[in-house]
């Protein structure tokens, strides 16, 4: 993209920004016009050409606005059995008037919290869009979890998305529980539209002593959306936190989530799941930096790629000079089932220490016929019997979403997809 449009896109997002957090937009500001919109030369983005989507597809560079929505949308949208409490967004503004109040727990406008942080955990000098988010962010949600809740329903941030000639979404999410603080998130958006707009979302979590954070996010809105997100979490003191990613759609999906292990005996798992057709691409950036001693960190992705579909996985480890007795592992799983599907995978370890038990790898293959020709023979139409071996691929990550209406929304959306559905 060239540094004219860049300059261009800039100012337009800009000029539509609130007061507040002058210093940190002004942060995100300098970063963004230090690094720019990523090229194909970018070795981070070097299988993942967003800035030219960008250029081709998005006309209108100016932020989404909010947009009506009513409490019978809301309850049409929420998963069978679902139980816990949602906050509502459209086009990445909150609705209060929509939202639970939940007990115990502050949920505020950042523009309420202007002592907030923001970016001191997805430092902006990190990533281009992590800049850019911090640079023109309008406003953002604050969402505190105080020491020693337990917060037993899971908490859905339900978005809706309605961007109208291609416009903008820009969301901005602060996380932070205390110590000994238990909670559950979920991510999921509706797409209203069916015009190509761009999502470009950061999400900043802050866990205390002990705490147990749980963020799960489900991406299926649609062929025609090019999203990028930033999720980057700073993990204490005999915590953990997990995510599980689901991607299903999009037209170009690049997801950066980062682990920051700074505290001993704390664990950090990160599970994903991607299922793409048509000419979907999934760009899957993941990284763990263990700087203290006595942690733990897993990571399991899996895709299955039809079609002209591609996928990209590239994972980080890094294992500091003082983070002994690390455990850290690391796998990347692929099925292709067209000659035409990609996958590009570069799992990646980088150790200090001496006294560690790290592992990684990638497999990348077709359909086991071995197995097929098993299940066929046991009188399974052909078509049943790839759909079962597919899920049992694939289920290996859902196992891992503990809120079951969320779990069994998943399966639905996957076993349709994989027809393993008797």
């Amino acid at each position: 993209m060239s540094t004219l449009i860049k300059h261009e896109i800039l100012g337009e997002m800009l000029n539509s920004t609130g007061k507040g957090f002058e210093q940190a937009r002004a942060e995100g500001k300098e970063a963004f016009e230090s690094q720019g919109f990523p090229t194909n030369k970018s070795e981070e983005y070097k299988f993942t050409a967003i800035s030219k989507k960008l250029e081709q597809s998005i006309q209108n560079f100016g932020a989404a606005e909010s947009f009506e929505v009513t409490a019978e949308d809301v309850k049409n949208n929420l998963f069978e059995g679902f139980t816990g409490d949602v906050l509502v967004f459209t086009n990445g503004h909150f609705q209060s008037s929509l939202s639970s109040e939940i007990a115990g727990i502050e949920v505020a406008l950042l523009s309420e919290k202007s002592d907030t942080p923001v970016g001191s955990i997805a430092k902006p000098a990190k990533d281009p869009f992590c800049a850019l988010n911090q640079a023109v962010f309008t406003d953002g949600i604050f969402i505190s979890v105080p020491k020693k809740a337990v917060v037993e329903k899971p908490i859905l941030l339900l978005n809706f998305n309605k961007a109208v000639n291609g416009q903008v979404i820009q969301p901005r999410v602060w996380i932070e529980a205390g110590d000994f603080a238990e909670v559950t998130f979920i991510n999921h958006t509706v797409n209203l539209s069916d015009v190509t707009y761009f999502s470009n979302k950061v999400v900043e979590v802050k866990g205390g002593v002990n705490s147990q954070i749980r963020f799960y996010k489900l991406q299926n809105e649609g062929k025609n959306v090019i999203e990028a997100n930033n999720t980057e979490t700073d993990i204490h003191k005999d915590g953990r936190f997990t995510s599980v990613t689901i991607s299903l759609s999009g037209e170009l999906v690049r997801n950066n989530l980062s682990l920051n292990i700074i505290g001993s005996n704390s664990e950090g798992n990160m599970y994903g799941l991607y299922l793409l057709n048509s000419k979907s691409h999934v760009d899957n950036h993941t990284n763990v930096d263990h700087t203290v001693p006595h942690a733990e960190s897993n990571e399991l992705y899996k895709g299955i790629l039809a079609d002209q579909s591609r996928g990209v996985f590239n994972g980080k480890i890094f294992v500091r000079q003082d983070a002994q007795k690390t455990n850290a592992f690391q796998q990347n799983n692929n099925i292709l089932l067209s000659e035409d599907a990609v996958v590009n995978t570069k799992p990646q370890l980088e150790i200090w220490a001496d006294d560690v038990k790290c592992s990684h790898g990638c497999t990348t293959g077709q359909m086991d016929e071995e197995a097929l020709f098993y299940l066929q023979a046991r009188g399974i139409a052909k078509d049943q019997a790839k759909g079962l071996l597919l899920y049992a691929f694939a289920g290996e990550v859902l196992e891992h979403i503990r809120d079951e209406s969320f779990r069994e929304y998943c399966t639905n959306l996957v076993q349709d997809r994989l027809g393993s559905k008797f």
